[in-house]
């Protein structure tokens, strides 16, 4: 993974599909951010959300957005659950 200069943001977990509270969970990334990330393509990213790492990807979301996948054990390391606000910081983006 190529390191970056880390890339701090805001945002809540969510249902992929909120509207049935359905599906991945998943936390957007505002946009100033997407274009830091590689632009709107699914990719490997690393960093934290709080002082807890992560392994995850990022994916288009439709509308122009990015999304941050959040497995089960993602949010259980990071002690957070749907609907909480978190702190990401990424570090790392795409294979080597």
């Amino acid at each position: 993974m190529a390191l970056v200069d880390p890339i701090r943001f805001s945002s809540n977990i969510r249902f992929w599909n909120p509207e049935e509270q359905s599906g991945l969970a998943v936390a957007d990334i505002p946009s100033q951010h997407i274009a830091a990330i590689g632009g709107l393509k699914q990719q490997p990213v690393e960093g934290r959300i709080g002082s807890a790492p992560f392994t995850s990807n990022v994916m288009l979301a439709g509308s122009g957005r990015l999304a941050l996948s959040m497995s089960q054990a993602i949010r259980a390391a990071a002690r957070v659950g749907m609907g909480d606000a978190i702190e990401v910081e990424i570090t790392g983006i795409g294979r080597d």
